[in-house]
Order: structure tokens, then C-alpha cells, then sequence
């Protein structure tokens, strides 16, 4: 690393060496953190579950065959039955029928989403709770109050019922592997930035290298150290 007018020359062999150097570090840091996030993951965070129940709505009048254009129009609507089946009354109803007296509109919203696959007239409603059956009540709760309110304001004929909500019985989050391998590629990166940041704030001079390095100046002798002195640096050196 040189130094010169306020720039910093940074010897890229020199750090890699140090890198390498600090090598075990770096690696016990990525395990430790690692197996930190596996044990945060695995018995701190609560788990959650996800239950996903699927409507299938088509606009036609009563006693009238499926025409392309029929299909062509329920498919553009999905995004307006997504909006109705987010909005406030059908929320706030599916509170009032399960009786959810400590939870409110928006919190009920924070672990809904509704998908709509494009070029189809599917649309999906997937509930998250810690609470896997009651994922499952969220979930078709909001189907069949949702189905009455767009019934009601689209002024279509009926919303047919694609697939029932499950109780899940695998969790949806967290994953215990992207936490345990993202753990530990953060506790190795943040290690190795310290490691760097020390190396770019050591100014200190080692050897007679560094003199004509640093200074511009050749070194003339050099003093050797006594065996007391000697022996201080190697146990220095070896804390290190």
C-alpha cells in the first residue's frame, strides 16, 4: 500500500496475501455465523404456513355458451377481482365471521396475496399465519366472501370454486438453509472488510522496504535486534 498527495496506491498482491493470511479467521467467522443463523431459524423465529384456495371466474350471460370474447374479458378482469377481494369490506367481513377480535384490517392484509396467472382466469388467494389450520379458515373465508362481493359488484352470474384450501403441513418460512448460507456469507464478508480496513489504515513502517517505499529514502544500516527483543516480536507475531 503506498501512499502519496492523499492517494492510496493499494498493492493487490500484498492484500491478497493478507487475505489469505487471515484465511482461518475468515472461514470461523462464516461458520460461526452460519451455524447462528441456522439455530435463529430453526428454534427462534416462529414458523409460518401458507393455505391457497383458487377461483375460477367466467363472464357470461345465463344459458349462453363460451365464446373467446367471453374468455378474452375474464381475463382482463382478474386484476379487478384481485383489487375486490383485497379491498376493505371483504377484509373486514372475514374478521367479523371468524370472530378475529385482535386483528385489524391491516394486518389481515400484511399475510394475504392474491396471484392472477397471466392469460388465465385463475385467481389464487394464499393466507400466511403461524397457525397452519387457521391459515387454512383465513383462506376460505375470504374466497367465499370475496365471491359474494364481486358477484355483487360485477354483476356476474357465479364464481366456481377451483380448488379449497389445505392445512399446509410443510412451513413456508424461514428457510433454514438461505438463512444458514446467508448467515454465513455475512460473517465471512464482514470479517474480510475489517481485515482490508485494517490493512488500509496500517501506516506503520515494518522494514527497510517500506522506508524507500513510503519515504523515497535508501536505508544505510540496519540495527539488529537483541535476543530479548527478538523473541518479543516472534511472540507478537504469533498472537497475531
Amino acid at each position: 500500500m503506498d501512499r502519496k498527495d492523499d492517494i492510496i496506491e493499494i498493492n493487490l498482491g500484498e492484500l491478497f496475501s493478507i487475505l489469505l493470511g487471515r484465511a482461518f479467521l475468515i472461514i470461523s467467522a462464516g461458520l460461526f455465523f452460519a451455524l447462528s443463523g441456522l439455530f435463529v431459524s430453526k428454534f427462534v423465529v416462529h414458523p409460518t404456513y401458507e393455505s391457497t384456495t383458487k377461483i375460477y371466474i367466467l363472464n357470461k350471460e345465463e344459458n349462453q355458451t363460451v365464446t373467446y370474447s367471453d374468455v378474452q374479458i375474464s381475463t382482463q378482469l382478474t386484476q379487478d377481482y384481485a383489487e375486490l377481494i383485497k379491498s376493505r369490506y371483504v377484509l373486514e367481513e372475514v374478521i367479523q365471521r371468524l370472530n378475529l377480535i385482535d386483528m385489524e384490517y391491516k394486518q389481515l392484509a400484511s399475510v394475504l396475496r392474491v396471484d392472477t396467472p397471466s392469460d388465465t382466469r385463475i385467481v389464487a388467494i394464499t393466507v400466511k399465519d403461524e397457525d397452519p389450520l387457521m391459515a387454512m379458515k383465513i383462506a376460505n373465508c375470504i374466497r367465499e366472501v370475496s365471491s359474494e362481493h364481486i358477484t355483487n359488484v360485477m354483476d356476474i352470474d357465479a364464481i366456481n370454486i377451483a380448488e379449497t384450501a389445505n392445512v399446509p403441513t410443510e412451513k413456508a418460512s424461514p428457510s433454514v438453509t438461505r438463512w444458514t448460507i446467508l448467515s454465513g456469507f455475512v460473517g465471512a464478508v464482514v470479517v474480510a472488510f475489517f481485515v482490508v480496513l485494517g490493512y488500509l489504515l496500517d501506516d506503520t513502517i515494518k522494514s527497510n522496504d517500506d522506508v524507500e517505499r513510503y519515504l523515497g529514502l535508501s536505508t544505510l544500516a540496519l540495527v539488529p535486534l537483541s535476543v530479548d527483543e527478538q523473541d518479543k516480536k516472534n511472540k507478537k507475531a504469533k498472537k497475531k
